[in-house]
């Protein structure tokens, strides 16, 4: 494989996976309806503990290390 087939790839996986983690992340927005949900201010924070760890670890991944955590619970 060519590194301009490489590098096709990387972009068409990476712009397709790039905009599955935003859809996800506006249908987590969704959840801030109170009127449908019940929620406390300690869950918000998990989650965007989460998602921000999930960023650290993705650039930790493109960088020297590959140490990576995938799980999330409330």
């Amino acid at each position: 494989m060519s590194a301009d087939d490489k590098r096709a790839n990387f972009v068409r996986l990476a712009e397709g996976r790039t905009q599955v983690a935003l859809d996800a992340i506006r249908k987590l927005g969704n959840l801030s309806n109170r009127r449908a949900y019940e929620f406390t201010d300690a869950d918000i924070r998990k989650i965007s503990k989460a998602l921000k760890d999930a960023v650290s670890d993705l650039e930790r991944r493109f960088g020297p290390s590959n140490d990576v955590s995938d799980s999330f619970k409330l």
